[in-house]
């Protein structure tokens, strides 16, 4: 316990799924949070994304450790906005110590626009880049940089949908990208790192895009229809993940145990990186 005390992290696309979790175990270990979230949808994106009122309640849950938060709707496309509204919490908390890069989105309908593949790469790269970059000006010596990739980052083969293309790509990139960020930063003794989540239970996950990807041969495939799918991907014996197991690595790298862990990609996939021959 107490592994962030006093520290204040900011997390992207904190709304629900891993940023909340994220947003939430960095509270319970001591932390105050700066969460923002779009709280809308993406047109070509056809899940529905976070609401005002889901990240309403990630500032509840928040709160209900006794840490502060501030929160807001902020679209990471958008530097201007996002450099405005985090200028203002750090003002509000007082320092920053702990970037998560974690919005995104994985738009994946077969007849969809090449707009899906612009939302997703927008999202999905520039999103961390726009994030990372507001974030540097604020960043005390010894903080710490963490941005969510994906095991899709390490796949041979990439999705063939545009929103896919867009999502994978964008997912390849930023391990090299965040290692040059943490190459420039490690005089101060900032690092930066990347996590590459397997299946991850969360909205992204069970949408109905993505069963249609794991059974194209039906037209309105079930979770009982996709499961085993789901966990063929893993050499450990389960369909996903849960985002309290991301949100564990994300901690780890958020603390000053590892003050010296930089330039690093950490793969929690339940061994489906194995089964690549990664």
């Amino acid at each position: 316990m107490n592994r962030t005390q006093d520290k204040v992290a900011f997390v992207s696309g904190a709304g629900r799924g891993q940023g909340r979790s994220h947003a939430v175990h960095l509270a319970e270990e001591g932390a105050d949070i700066i969460a923002f979230d779009l709280c809308a949808d993406i047109s070509t994106n056809e899940y529905t994304l976070a609401t005002e009122e889901d990240l309403a309640h990630t500032v509840k849950l928040v709160e209900a450790e006794g840490r502060r938060i501030v929160a807001a709707k902020v679209d990471v496309r958008d530097r201007v906005g996002l450099e405005r509204e985090l200028s203002s919490a750090v003002e509000k908390l007082g320092r920053l110590d702990i970037v998560v890069a974690n919005a995104g989105i994985c738009p994946l309908g077969e007849d969809l626009p090449v707009q899906a593949f612009i939302d997703a790469f927008d999202v999905d790269f520039l999103g961390v880049v726009n994030t990372v970059h507001a974030a540097i000006p604020h960043l005390g010596d010894g903080g710490s940089i963490i941005a969510t990739g994906s095991l899709a980052a390490l796949m041979p083969a990439g999705l063939s949908t545009p929103g896919g293309m867009g999502y994978g790509l964008a997912k390849r990139m930023i391990p090299n990208y965040i290692r040059s960020i943490a190459h420039l930063l490690a005089a101060k003794g900032i690092r930066a790192n990347t996590i590459h989540p397997t299946n991850c239970n969360t909205d992204m996950l069970h949408s109905a895009p993505m069963y249609r990807m794991f059974r194209d041969d039906l037209d309105n495939p079930t979770l009982d229809d996709v499961k085993d799918g789901f966990a063929s991907m893993q050499a450990m014996p389960t369909p996903w993940v849960e985002p309290s197991d991301i949100s564990s690595a994300v901690v780890y790298l958020a603390s000053d145990e590892s003050r010296y862990f930089t330039g690093q990609e950490i793969r929690i996939d339940a061994g489906a990186g194995l089964n690549l021959g990664l």
